[in-house]
């Protein structure tokens, strides 16, 4: 008697795992580990839909069962938001992930659109502001060469900003040291900030945005950042791939 989905899945996922099928790679043809393992290829199939679901491969059109790339970038935590960076040496967030990642970056990796809108409910609690406020958002879309990350969509009131380079949609940062340098200029240095995370399943939109294979959650970001005084200047949401980070923080362990 042939072994069941559940073994074989644990089969396949051992030989992942040890480096028999690297990411990029494709897994051998459904027959083929029919065959070898002495099942039906509907226990195959029932196999290779487990690792799917757990993130490990995807079905590619006309290559077949694809071994997923593991995740390529550090995501910094603390050490990302450095003022030495930004503030000194012109080196934004995201860049600063691809410089600890080993991976070249250009400003035209990112791109976004500017608009003054209505606050929603979240973004006006954000602020303490009454819902529909204008305020404006900040949405950007970055890639990595031609493979979107992640989005990032920064929301600021508008006496803040106005006239300044946080109101410019052309690609890239706003400026040498981006949107934090900006708020620096204006009296409005950023000195703290919270940042919460959870996952969840991407919505149809979100998928075709940052080109998801199938199954893969996202990771949701909110941003609050503010003075030294305690007045918010930044409230930020993105939308990160999952697979295409790891998240990363060092920090003193606090008394």
């Amino acid at each position: 008697m042939g072994i069941g989905y559940r073994e074989l899945a644990e089969v396949l996922r051992d030989a992942v795992r040890r480096g028999d099928y690297p990411p990029g790679s494709t897994l051998p043809k459904q027959d083929q580990i029919a065959e070898k393992h002495g099942v039906n290829i509907k226990t195959v199939r029932q196999a290779v839909r487990v690792l799917e679901a757990e993130g490990l491969v995807t079905p590619v059109r006309r290559r077949g069962t694809v071994v997923r790339p593991r995740p390529p970038m550090k995501r910094l935590g603390i050490d990302r938001y450095a003022k030495s960076k930004w503030k000194f040496g012109g080196l934004v967030a995201f860049a600063a992930d691809r410089e600890a990642s080993g991976r070249e970056w250009k400003p035209t990796d990112q791109t976004q659109q500017v608009r003054l809108i209505e606050a929603d409910a979240e973004v006006a609690a954000a602020f303490g502001l009454a819902e529909r406020s204008p305020i404006y958002e900040r949405a950007r879309l970055v890639k990595d060469g031609d493979t979107p990350t992640h989005t990032l969509t920064s929301y600021y009131r508008p006496e803040d900003v106005e006239g300044t380079p946080l109101v410019d949609p052309s690609p890239g940062p706003a400026g040498q040291g981006g949107g934090f340098a900006v708020l620096t200029v204006q009296g409005l240095e950023p000195d703290s900030m919270t940042e919460s995370f959870h996952s969840r399943m991407p919505t149809q939109e979100e998928i075709e945005l940052l080109q998801l294979p199938g199954g893969e959650p996202v990771m949701i970001l909110q941003r609050k950042t503010l003075t030294r005084e305690g007045r918010i200047v930044e409230f930020a949401r993105g939308v990160h791939s999952a697979s295409r980070f790891s998240w990363s923080y060092t920090f003193k362990i606090p008394d």
